[in-house]
């Protein structure tokens, strides 16, 4: 997989106001005796999504709202929202996404478009009781495909055709980490070859490691510490950076997820070419750079470091990278 922004740096993890990938404008298709759950569900995640709005089920609303957003939830039994929308699928870049759910909110079943916004919805309707159940090939098998990975790192797919192959990659394990190329400069790809393009032409990537076991509002409060420090806000972070070695740390993955911030995981070879100007025991001790400093400058655009390492609590480094 290769970015537009460049230089053989690797981390892991249409159009840009399509995205392909994020899912913002919902409708909820729902019966009329089904509303009271279609507002349920509006009070519960509609502040995640630009818009949300409540269709009344008729035979042809599928039909007569297609491509007007990106996603439907379906309040209704699966077959029916598969046979009233089959014959409107034509690529699965454009089509909008299908998520169905029953009134009890016990199960969301994306049915098409997982990997461009149906699996997203679900995860949304998990947080309601739901419990996901996702069927395309990387998620079932516990790994980020390489929609996720965009996502993540708030950039979109460009050559949608190529993940077929790139997805086949990862669920063998044989997909490495994204690559990175600085421009400009022309790169001649094959169809197995993923081109993934940053969604914003600015904004701020929050490098950060931690001691094990730092928890949600730590980090929280770290970085909002940070960012006062600069001239920029949460708006304007692309996304969370840190090491590999870091990757699973439950209270970062929570925070970042509070805020609706993809994380990228930078391995060790990646972090030591973008090393920072602070010193670090960690690279003394077990050969690491410091994460927070490297994991900002290897993920921003730019390469540079808007803040340098601050800790809080002696629990959270952080430095703001652009």
């Amino acid at each position: 997989m290769s970015t537009d922004d460049n230089d053989s740096d690797s981390g892991h993890c249409k159009t840009p106001d399509s995205d392909g990938e994020v899912a913002e404008e919902i409708a909820i298709v729902a019966f009329e005796r089904k509303m009271e759950t279609a507002e349920e569900i509006v009070d519960g995640i509609g502040d995640r999504y630009e818009t949300i709005e409540i269709l009344e089920y008729h035979g042809d609303v599928f039909e007569e709202h297609w491509g007007e957003y990106d996603c439907f939830i379906g309040l209704m039994a699966s077959g029916i929202a598969m046979r009233k929308t089959a014959h409107l699928l034509d690529d699965k870049w454009d089509d909008p996404a299908i998520c169905v759910v029953d009134e009890e909110l016990t199960w969301a079943i994306p049915i098409t478009g997982g990997h461009h916004g149906a699996n997203q919805v679900a995860q949304d309707l998990a947080t309601m009781g739901a419990i996901p159940a996702m069927t395309t090939a990387s998620e079932a098998a516990g790994k980020q495909g390489v929609e996720s990975r965009a996502k993540a790192m708030d950039a979109h797919v460009v050559n949608g055709d190529s993940t077929v192959q790139t997805n086949l990659a990862v669920l063998d394990d044989e997909l490495g980490p994204v690559a990175r190329l600085d421009g400009p400069q022309a790169v001649l790809v094959g169809d197995d070859v993923t081109v993934l393009e940053r969604n914003k032409d600015d904004g701020v990537v929050i490098g950060t490691g931690s001691v094990s076991g730092a928890n949600k509002e730590t980090f929280l409060e770290a970085w909002e510490i940070a960012l006062e420090q600069t001239d920029y806000a949460f708006a304007d972070v692309e996304f969370v950076a840190t090491a590999t070695r870091k990757e699973d740390e439950e209270g970062l993955l929570e925070a970042a997820d509070e805020l609706g911030l993809g994380v990228v995981a930078f391995d060790k070879e990646t972090l030591l070419a973008h090393e920072g100007p602070t010193p670090s025991k960690s690279k003394e001790l077990i050969g690491w750079p410091g994460v927070s400093e490297s994991s900002a400058i290897a993920g921003g655009r730019e390469q540079e470091l808007v803040l340098e390492k601050i800790s809080y609590e002696d629990e959270v480094t952080v430095a703001i990278g652009r």
